[in-house]
């Protein structure tokens, strides 16, 4: 199968889970066999090619198109002007390689390109949504902004044929604001590749040594650093904690928009000495800290997956993460704890209780291990993923081989979600 894959962010250069997802996806479909090629972002600083073959993978990135546009301050004409450069870059891969068999979509930041492309090339679509603006704001659309994310994200589920989640609550989520069939969507996970985890003993023993004392208590956050991510409520648990445990470190692994008001969280709870900023981790670093953890915390509030629980599971590594989303799902049957998300207190009791009791920890790793060879396997996810298109491409074919086929470009109707602008929505 020829597979086009589409997304803003791709290894070595990812921000969060879904760079690392459509990596590590492109590459388990090359291993199977499948001719792989992906359209993603360029960066004028990075000394990395325009176009290589990695693992298999042909990777094209785009670079900016003059003007220049800062992504930070001018989202939706950078969006626009990243999607023209997309665009035409994947018609010339159809030139030079043939013609696709099924286009993969990720997020709403690919969306222009998406629909273009379809409508050019009358190929079959299949859409991944990450994670939602609506869900991002705890069902709430607070400004013109969101509201136009939101309208792109339900287009995007709109144009393509089938789509993806990678999990039942984010399946709900999709099907409730999108008005989406059920029928149309598929749930399939994010992997991990256990391989990659499997750190040598000696190794993560040394590392501990550097990263603390051995009588203090290493609990570690990775991800990106917003609002929904919920490491204020890690700060906030913090006092009591090291009340009820002893010496405690925090450490707090990325990047994002909200870092700056951590930092000045930390500084107003007098927290200095025991939290510690790592900035961005290089996958082989941030292993490392997982692995010489004492706990994992997850502690969003809103989160469609929970891909840092997955990966501190294949560690070993206990988690603790808040009871929502994709979270849940992941740490169900006993594989991991939750708290009730924003509440310091009730994350206090639950992450005291695993420092505290050494059988339960141990029991936590064990069952974190087998969770993710039974279920988060990349080879599986790939094979999903596969039947996933093999389905679109069926449906489309049946649908352009129909006597009266409907057109191709109905017209568009606003988003139902937009009826609840000043309420809660989910």
């Amino acid at each position: 199968m020829r597979i086009l894959l589409l997304s803003w962010e791709y290894p070595p250069r990812v921000v969060g889970g879904l760079g690392r997802h459509v990596g590590a996806l492109s590459r388990s479909l090359a291993a199977q066999g499948h001719d792989v090629h992906v359209v993603t972002r360029g960066y004028a600083a990075d000394d990395l090619p325009d176009d290589e073959v990695i693992e298999g993978v042909h990777v094209v990135r785009v670079g900016e198109a003059p003007p220049v546009i800062d992504f930070g301050t001018q989202l939706v004409p950078w969006v626009l002007a990243f999607n023209n450069r997309v665009q035409a870059a994947a018609h010339r891969l159809a030139r030079e390689h043939g013609p696709f068999d099924v286009l993969h979509a990720h997020d709403w930041l690919v969306a222009y390109a998406t629909a273009g492309l379809k409508e050019a090339w009358d190929l079959p679509v299949v859409a991944t949504v990450h994670a939602t603006e609506s869900g991002r704001h705890q069902g709430w659309l607070p400004g013109p902004m969101n509201k136009l994310i939101h309208q792109v994200e339900w287009w995007l589920t709109y144009e393509a044929r089938r789509v993806i989640t990678c999990s039942q609550y984010m399946h709900d989520q999709v099907v409730e604001l999108f008005t989406k069939p059920p029928e149309t969507l598929d749930v399939v996970p994010n992997g991990v590749d256990v391989r990659d985890f499997a750190l040598p003993d000696a190794e993560v023993a040394a590392f501990r040594r550097e990263l603390a004392p051995p009588d203090t208590n290493v609990v570690l956050f990775a991800g990106r650093l917003e609002y929904e991510k919920g490491v204020q409520t890690v700060l906030d648990a913090l006092h009591g904690l090291r009340e009820r445990v002893g010496d405690t470190e925090f450490l707090i692994a990325g990047v994002g928009t909200y870092s700056e008001e951590l930092r000045r969280k930390v500084s107003e709870l007098g927290l200095e000495d025991h939290v510690r900023f790592t900035g961005f981790l290089a996958d082989h670093e941030l292993r490392l800290h997982y692995a010489a953890a004492d706990i994992a915390v997850a502690p969003s509030i809103y989160e469609p997956f929970g891909l840092v629980a997955v990966e501190a599971m294949a560690c070993g590594t206990p988690v603790v993460v808040g009871d929502t989303g994709g979270l849940r799902e992941v740490v169900s049957g006993g594989h991991g704890l939750t708290f009730t998300p924003q509440d310091a207190d009730h994350l206090t009791d639950v992450l005291a209780q695993v420092l505290t009791d050494g059988s339960l920890a141990a029991e936590l790793t064990l069952r974190g291990r087998d969770r993710i060879l039974a279920r988060y396997d990349w080879d599986d996810v790939a094979s999903s993923t596969v039947d996933v298109y093999a389905r679109a491409i069926a449906e489309e074919a049946a649908l352009r081989g129909a006597e009266e086929r409907p057109p191709l470009r109905p017209q568009l109707r606003a988003a139902p979600i937009l009826e609840l602008d000043d309420r809660a929505v989910g």
